[in-house]
């Protein structure tokens, strides 16, 4: 089996497997990074979605062999190590997730959209979100959230006022 470098989270990480291995099997079977979720596969739910060189990635649609030449990835691990990232704390702050399972991923869309639009508008927001899929539905409380975190990256507001 052919061996991979490659640099999660700010840490280079080596694996040995097939070089069609979804980036997702690595990341959780491989790595032991159990925030990225298994939701459909086929790159439709975005519960795997990750940021590779700062760009919202569906991770079961791709091949670690595809990786392997330096990006940049990053797990909701990475994010934030204590969950400090203004987008996790409104997450708890709005009482976004039941089941959970969706959250990661999109908390990871959200951060791509925050960084190219700090103060999206909720058309925005929608849009560029409607790529994640939440089963619960609580689509509203996600958008509720992304509006109090870039509140918060502007110093208007903070979590908890």
């Amino acid at each position: 089996m052919p061996t991979y470098s490659l640099k999660i989270n700010g840490q280079i990480q080596t694996v040995d497997t097939a070089a069609q291995t979804p980036l997702l099997w690595v990341i959780r079977e491989h790595l032991g990074l159990m925030g990225t979720k298994y939701g459909c596969g086929i790159s439709q739910c975005g519960a795997c979605t990750i940021h590779v060189d700062g760009h919202a990635m569906k991770a079961c649609g791709l091949p670690v062999s595809a990786m392997a030449d330096g990006q940049e990835i990053t797990t909701i691990e990475g994010l934030s190590e204590d969950g400090s990232h203004p987008l996790q704390q409104a997450w708890v702050e709005t009482q976004v997730p039941q089941c959970g399972y969706c959250q990661s991923g999109q908390i990871m869309q959200a951060a791509t959209l925050l960084k190219i639009k700090p103060d999206p508008s909720r058309d925005e927001i929608l849009s560029h979100m409607q790529g994640n899929l939440c089963r619960c539905g609580t689509y509203m409380r996600i958008v509720k959230a992304i509006q109090l975190a870039a509140k918060v990256n502007q110093g208007q507001t903070s979590i908890n006022e």
